[in-house]
């Protein structure tokens, strides 16, 4: 898959207020922290440790948002696809305890710093409806609200008719209603985060792509075309577009892709039955259909993708079946734009923290769930970062480990969306047996 894919034609960049231009890295300077990625973790990240009273510089290889940061639906899903005790099995008890904590309060604790730094992101907070497109998916999604109100969620079973009243479509017998989820404009949080960074005195380099991390006595040397910083510790934040900045880091996820396309503004009359109360919308198959509205009430309407170019494989046709498959009187709408974007998937379906040398940490892999953990992985780095013992942290922190034939199974990727598309129709033929 190719990395190059300019952004002109992602609705995000046509809609979000410009950023200031950045500098390019091209002298020798020296930081406290370097951050490498200039997405939401990233620039997120470069805020906390500003605001801490610490020299950073950021540094992004294209510009900030460039990435999944800048494509993303948007939505802040704020729930794992584990149980809480499926989380203990995985990481232990104690961290578990903590996530779960954490998990809770992310949506809130995302909005909370929407606010706090006067981010104009056309955020909502109106709530995620999470249905299930087969019966099998519905016991499944009965068991994880089970467990998550057991620790303290707020979740609503919605049968037929109120997942009908609260999404306007017709494809659903059952959903979940997370109150706190919410939706906003990627690459104008992202964008925020950066000029909020700025303001605490964080210094922003764009198109200063990282070419060698070296150590140099107990300091490290990030070394870009025309500059080099010297760092007492480097945070890395590339997430799903990380090439070889470390080693094995790059093996240890699966770049999968998320394909969207944006609607002409809908009519008020439309508006009155489809997500009529600004929820997000997401269900369970396994190349998930998932939409919002923008600002302007255009839908944005999402679906896994093949490769950087939204048409491989037939994704827009797949994008726009997908969209009259759920709201069938939209069948006929005007399409604005299409595009694509990377998300790092990791075997676990969560997060890896990761320090793999001292004065090294890593944080990627949201699987989907990037608007919400981005900020909880952020705050975690900072935290990190700052001295703050691994026990008190929401995640694991790990070493980096490769996936076994990663490279086999990393080409045949693109073949993953057709062949879970058709696993989902034999899901709903089976429900109708």
């Amino acid at each position: 898959m190719s990395i190059d894919a300019t952004p002109h034609d992602i609705h995000w960049h046509r809609t979000a207020p410009p950023l200031s231009s950045q500098l390019t890295l091209n002298v020798e300077t020296s930081a406290d922290f370097v951050v490498v990625g200039g997405g939401l973790t990233g620039t997120r990240t470069a805020l906390g440790l500003a605001e801490s009273g610490a020299r950073v510089i950021l540094l992004e290889g294209k510009t900030i948002g460039w990435g999944a940061s800048g494509r993303s639906g948007g939505q802040c899903n704020p729930m794992w696809r584990a149980t809480p005790d499926q989380l203990a099995e995985r990481i232990g008890d104690s961290c578990a305890s903590r996530l779960v904590e954490t998990t809770l309060a992310s949506a809130d604790a995302l909005f909370d710093d929407i606010t706090k730094y006067n981010i104009r992101c056309d955020h909502e907070q109106a709530g995620w409806v999470q249905a299930a497109h087969c019966r099998t998916a519905q016991r499944d999604l009965e068991q994880l609200a089970s467990a998550w109100n057991a620790v303290g969620a707020n979740i609503e079973l919605l049968d037929r008719p109120a997942t009908e009243a609260m999404s306007g479509s017709t494809e659903y017998g059952f959903a979940l209603f997370h109150p706190r989820g919410g939706h906003v404009h990627p690459l104008s949080l992202t964008r925020g985060f950066a000029e909020t960074a700025q303001g605490f005195g964080a210094q922003i380099f764009e198109n200063s792509p990282v070419c060698g991390i070296r150590k140099d006595g107990d300091r490290w040397i990030v070394s870009t075309p025309q500059g080099a910083v010297s760092t007492g510790q480097i945070i890395l934040t590339t997430n799903a577009y990380t090439k070889d900045i470390w080693p094995g880091l790059q093996q240890s996820f699966f770049p999968l892709v998320s394909i969207s396309l944006a609607t002409a503004p809908l009519s008020h009359n439309l508006q009155e039955t489809i997500l009529p109360n600004a929820v997000t919308l997401s269900d369970t198959r396994r190349a998930i259909y998932y939409c919002r509205f923008d600002r302007d009430r255009r839908l944005i309407f999402g679906c896994v993708g093949s490769t950087d170019n939204a048409a491989t494989l037939g994704g827009i046709g797949r994008l726009k079946r997908g969209l009259a498959t759920v709201f069938p009187q939209l069948a006929d709408i005007d399409i604005e734009a299409t595009w694509a974007g990377r998300i790092a998937v990791t075997p676990e379906m969560m997060p890896h923290l990761h320090e793999p040398d001292t004065g090294i940490i890593a944080g990627l892999g949201f699987s989907g769930r990037g608007i919400a953990m981005t900020s909880v992985m952020a705050r975690t780095l900072v935290k990190k970062a700052l001295g703050a013992h691994d026990n008190t942290l929401p995640f694991p922190v790990t070493q980096i480990s490769r996936i076994p034939l990663h490279s086999v199974v990393r080409r045949a990727i693109p073949l993953a969306a057709p062949a879970m598309t058709l696993r989902d129709k034999l899901d709903t033929w089976v429900d109708a047996l």
